[in-house]
């Protein structure tokens, strides 16, 4: 399987290494250290090797730091891991923070009222968040001081790098050549009176060269450093061993160095040098200098806004994915409530995709939490977790796969027997919260923080809210989490055509239930209404993802008659699209599930 139920991490383990590491503060002269869940490369997943954030606490969120000072460690998480966190961390060593809601600067100015020295490994921490964090810091005696990393010097099993082979990426599901795409940017460059581009996001160089690898499990990536020039040529800072097969694909434009190279290619650069503050490692920035132009990776805005070819791979994934999914759903409603455990349902359910011979990967780790696991937003299932599913209980199931034509994302909510009223109320409210979005049509030039309340209102209404944000972007055969574009009040990138994101608002009760709906939307351009603004451009979704809602879990009379419009217009687009694609079983099921409320 690509999933495993093991248990990574546990509490006890977190005690005798946090007293190991102030060892090793005490010696190199520090008062602190700080440890993100970060890699060189500054993206939001790391391979084993870097996991440093979990194995030292325990921690396994995908999301978080920790500052470890000499009496006491703070582990940082937002509203995602606020309950997770508990189960996960030796309380009586580690103290959750909840942030952003109290910020790192405030609470070392707090813990640390005489001032004292705080190191950090300049490798694992962008320059954009220490330039802050001194700039918030100025005037208290706290400094901040790029040291060798000291869990590195503690963490004897550490696993080794990742060595995995790179793949060519098709021009068929890119859309683009590599050639095309260097050339575009590099242009862009020179318009801009700048030499070259540094880019260090791994999907960013995946995007770029048209490759894909495996150095980091569910996401098609390989680790490595680029430097775009002006010239469309790109130096290349990866493992030769990685790249063995694709010398005909990189061709001459591109030229392979070792990755410990890299600084020293840096440092050699003349001129103006585009990078994005806040993924550029903090030593790489220090070898640039004032000649870092802080205009962003020139990569993240071209792969977010995605080619025809790119879309409609999505398209045709999201269908054979959502065959596998409804066939998952059909299984499990024949099974009697108190017979399947939430790993049972997992592996039911890869085993489903895998018949998919362009699966290549699931995108994440199968959220499957039933009863009060519901209520952990990004549970993971263990062997000591496991959990029958009982009758009464929700199934909180997101999941998804990385195919050679799309990455799938989805996450339904499944009666188990009969469900209460307040779940079914609950649900309700954040269907038409779905719905709400799904609908929009909204002027070009508005970002995810002008629209995502929108998505909100039905549980604001009621008094009730969830502590995630409502979307993210979704990557074409790459991250399954994908920026610059969010669903998100803090996210201020405007909304484009062919951006995919996902539409998942939820709710969360502690030691009860959890719910959450989500589909994958893409962003196109309105077609012409009458009596509508000429000159006015205007955006709409195009929906993704073809899976039915659990029609047990609604309370119909809570719909409006377009609420109502809307989601038996969506099941009999779902009906239409997924039955010649799934067992007869499975057909006789969905013709039930998808019937006219």
């Amino acid at each position: 399987m690509y999933q495993s139920f093991d248990v990574t991490a546990r509490p006890d383990q977190g005690p005798p290494r946090l007293a190991a590491l102030r060892g090793e503060m005490q010696q190199a002269g520090l008062d602190g250290f700080l440890i993100p869940r970060a890699d060189a490369h500054q993206g939001e997943y790391v391979a084993a090797r870097d996991e440093r954030l979990s194995w030292l606490t325990g921690f396994t969120g995908s999301a978080g730091f920790c500052a470890v000072l000499g009496q006491i460690a703070g582990v940082f998480i937002d509203g995602r891991y606020r309950t997770q966190v508990k189960h996960q961390v030796a309380l009586d060593a580690f103290t959750p923070v909840p942030w952003p809601e109290v910020q790192l600067h405030d609470w070392l100015k707090e813990q640390l009222p005489d001032g004292g020295k705080v190191g950090f490994d300049p490798w694992l921490h962008a320059a954009g968040q220490i330039t802050t964090l001194r700039h918030r810091l100025d005037g208290t005696g706290i400094s901040l001081e790029p040291c060798d990393n000291l869990v590195d010097r503690i963490w004897e099993d550490q696993p080794a790098a990742p060595m995995n082979p790179v793949t060519a990426h098709p021009e068929i599901y890119a859309g683009e050549s590599a050639a095309d795409k260097c050339a575009r940017l590099a242009a862009d460059l020179r318009n801009a009176d700048q030499e070259a581009a540094l880019i260090t996001l791994p999907d960013s160089i995946m995007w770029l060269l048209n490759i894909r690898g495996s150095d980091i499990p569910r996401n098609p990536v390989a680790h490595g450093f680029a430097i775009l020039h002006n010239d469309a040529r790109v130096d290349l800072f990866m493992a030769e061993g990685k790249l063995q097969h694709l010398p005909e694909h990189l061709g001459d434009r591109v030229t392979v160095h070792a990755p410990e190279r890299f600084l020293e290619a840096v440092a050699a650069l003349n001129g103006t040098v585009a990078a994005d503050p806040d993924t550029l490692p903090q030593i790489v920035a220090d070898q640039l200098g004032e000649r870092l132009s802080p205009t962003g990776d020139p990569c993240v805005l071209p792969k977010a806004r995605k080619t025809k070819a790119e879309i409609e791979g999505s398209a045709a994934a999201h269908l054979r994915d959502g065959a596998a999914v409804v066939e998952l759903l059909a299984w499990l409603d024949a099974q009697d409530p108190g017979t399947v455990t939430e790993i049972d349902v997992v592996k039911q359910l890869e085993e489903l995709r895998r018949r998919d011979d362009r699966l290549r990967d699931i995108s994440f780790d199968t959220i499957a939490g039933t009863g009060a696991n519901g209520a952990v937003i990004h549970y993971r299932v263990t062997e000591e977790t496991d959990t029958l599913l009982q009758d009464g209980d929700l199934l909180v199931l997101d999941s998804g796969g990385q195919y050679l034509d799309g990455t799938t994302d989805i996450t339904r909510t499944i009666a188990i027997g009969t469900p209460g009223e307040d779940e079914r109320a609950a649900f309700t409210r954040v269907l038409q919260g779905m719905i709400a979005i799904s609908r929009l049509r909204w002027p070009k030039g508005l970002a995810g923080r002008d629209i995502e309340a929108i998505g909100r209102m039905p549980l604001w209404l009621a008094g009730q809210d969830f502590n995630h944000g409502l979307g993210h972007g979704v990557g074409a055969y790459l991250s399954v989490h994908e920026g610059p574009q969010r669903l998100s009040r803090v996210s201020s990138v405007p909304l484009q055509e062919g951006m995919i994101l996902s539409n998942e608002p939820g709710y969360y009760r502690e030691g009860a239930f959890g719910i959450r709906i989500e589909n994958l939307i893409v962003a196109q351009k309105a077609p012409d209404l009458p009596g509508a603004d000429a000159e006015r451009e205007m955006l709409i979704w195009r929906t993704l993802t073809f899976v039915p809602i659990d029609r047990r879990l609604i309370d119909a009379d809570m719909l409006s008659g377009e609420e109502r419009d809307w989601l038996n217009a969506y099941h009999d687009e779902v009906t239409r699209k997924i039955r010649p694609l799934i067992s007869p079983a499975a057909q006789a099921w969905l013709e039930d599930a998808t019937a006219t409320i």
